[in-house]
């Protein structure tokens, strides 16, 4: 199997589009979405009407859950704040409905994919100390799962557990060795934090044992306009176009 894995499309149309035409070219046989359909943006329904239509797995994130009404914003920013409560007040309860029955994480055969932390959707692995507490999460679960997908950073970076240690991997082309055990962020589709604007995601092909990273330009001023025309604070208009 070749999959397909996306994460934190955060309400972002043009991004989304994007990924989608350049992941038909890469012949994926599935889409894995790590969670964060919304927030942030202006197209939250037309997003997840995307996700729905094209049958993409999808795991629930942290905007998520908040958007749909299933737990409160009370730990976000005053900027994410806002925007999932614009997005809560816009969404169809049909899509609400959507986003609370997704599950917080899915087990595949032989990896795992999951938001922010193994078990905790709203914690983050932005540090060696979160890496290592997850590994050792990793090497707990039911059978021998070597390989975890996470999202909720919005950084894509490739993490290996080496003889108890940790190590930063190639974020480019990684192949999978069969003695380490991964940790492997796609990055984000519709805001990246890694000082690249271009919309992120990889293909993980399961037979040849090989992770690629990939980006996709699109529209950002597009996206930037609807975001303004929305109501939206600038400032996430703002940040699109140097990628933090």
């Amino acid at each position: 199997m070749r999959y397909a894995i996306i994460s934190d499309i955060h309400s972002n149309l043009e991004a989304l589009n994007a990924v989608l035409s350049r992941i038909s070219e890469l012949n994926a046989d599935e889409i894995l979405c790590l969670g964060d359909i919304v927030g942030y943006n202006a197209n939250p329904n037309e997003c997840i009407d995307i996700v729905r239509r094209a049958g993409i797995r999808c795991i629930m994130g942290n905007h998520d859950s908040r958007a749909s009404g299933l737990e409160e914003p009370d730990n976000f920013t005053p900027l994410a704040k806002e925007a999932v409560l614009w997005t809560r007040d816009r969404l169809t309860e049909d899509n609400k409905g959507f986003l609370r029955g997704l599950p917080r994480e899915l087990a595949i055969e032989g990896f795992i994919v999951f938001h922010g932390s193994i078990r905790d959707t709203d914690r983050y692995i932005i540090d060696e100390r979160n890496a290592s507490d997850n590994f050792q999460l990793l090497e707990n679960l039911d059978g021998d799962v070597r390989l975890g997908f996470y999202g909720h950073t919005h950084v894509r970076v490739a993490m290996s557990l080496q003889r108890g240690k940790v190590f930063l991997e190639p974020d480019e082309e990684l192949k999978i060795a069969p003695w380490k055990r991964y940790l492997i962020n796609p990055g984000s589709v519709g805001q990246p934090r890694d000082m690249d604007p271009s919309a992120s995601f990889l293909i993980y092909d399961e037979f040849n044992e090989k992770v690629n990273f990939y980006r996709a330009d699109y529209d950002i001023a597009a996206t930037q306009e609807k975001i303004m025309e929305a109501g939206l604070p600038s400032e996430l208009a703002q940040r699109l176009a140097v990628g933090r």
